[in-house]
């Protein structure tokens, strides 16, 4: 039934649509590095501007980092991981899932699934995706606040303005390294994954220890469960997926199905 002609040619048109995207987004990463920073700033003056704090007491810090700190780990991993497909094979095996044989990696590279196409690209655009979602969330839960700030609001601000710029410029770092080939892309993903969820926690307890307003922490508890939720399904959906893909172990790992 796989080998049904009809079936190979709708394999064949995904993959070449997936292909074709794949070198759109290669090719469009200094023009979306540029959109990126452009509408980042439009929204953080946004925010800004309706702050209940005089603009001249207001902490720009957080807002500059927002936007440049994502695009800025962009092109710092993009040159890091830039020979990427030729480094190293970690000594020792994490994903020991399946029946698999280490091959060379010229022959690796000579495999049909080599590379980053497939459904590896949904994978790449769900983490570029990841950094204005964050940044949209945060700019619309979080004022812009100044030195007279309460407590609790200055130290969940705080929090939220970590857990924006951290996670946001560490999905794009594993982005980068997916793009290149590294050999250490999965665990990479899987660590950026584990970092996301305990930013929630420590959000949370930080929240809890600054004396929230229990108003605000009913809100507060509800978005991060929700981003506790979001991240979760992520983890179930691709998962399995950088176990067991062919193409996963094909290129980052080396090594074929036996």
């Amino acid at each position: 039934m796989l080998n049904h002609p009809t079936v190979n040619g709708i394999s064949q048109a995904l993959h070449a649509r997936s292909a074709a995207l794949l070198v759109r987004i290669e090719d469009g990463l200094p023009r979306i590095v540029l959109l990126w920073m452009a509408a980042a700033a439009l929204a953080s003056a946004a925010r800004i501007a309706v702050s209940p704090f005089p603009a001249s007491r207001i902490d720009f810090l957080p807002y500059v980092l927002l936007v440049v700190a994502p695009a800025a780990s962009l092109l710092l991993a993009l040159h890091w991981f830039r020979d990427g497909a030729a480094m190293a094979q970690p000594s020792v095996r994490l994903a020991r899932v399946g029946r698999w044989r280490e091959v060379p990696a010229d022959e690796a590279r000579r495999h049909p699934l080599f590379g980053t196409s497939g459904i590896m690209v949904s994978l790449l655009v769900g983490m570029l995706l990841n950094v204005p979602v964050r940044a949209a969330e945060y700019l619309a839960t979080m004022p812009a606040i100044g030195a007279a700030a309460p407590e609790w609001l200055a130290t969940l601000h705080l929090a939220m303005s970590i857990d924006a710029v951290l996670v946001s410029s560490l999905y794009v770092i594993a982005f980068a390294a997916a793009l290149r080939g590294l050999p250490l892309f999965p665990r990479l993903l899987v660590l950026v994954w584990l970092v996301d969820l305990a930013m929630q926690l420590l959000i949370a307890q930080a929240a809890v220890s600054s004396g929230l307003p229990s108003q605000v922490a009913g809100a507060l508890l509800q978005f991060l469960d929700g981003n506790i939720k979001k991240v979760l399904i992520s983890v179930a959906l691709w998962l399995p997926y950088l176990l067991l893909s062919a193409r996963v172990n094909v290129t980052f790992r080396q090594r074929v199905a036996v």
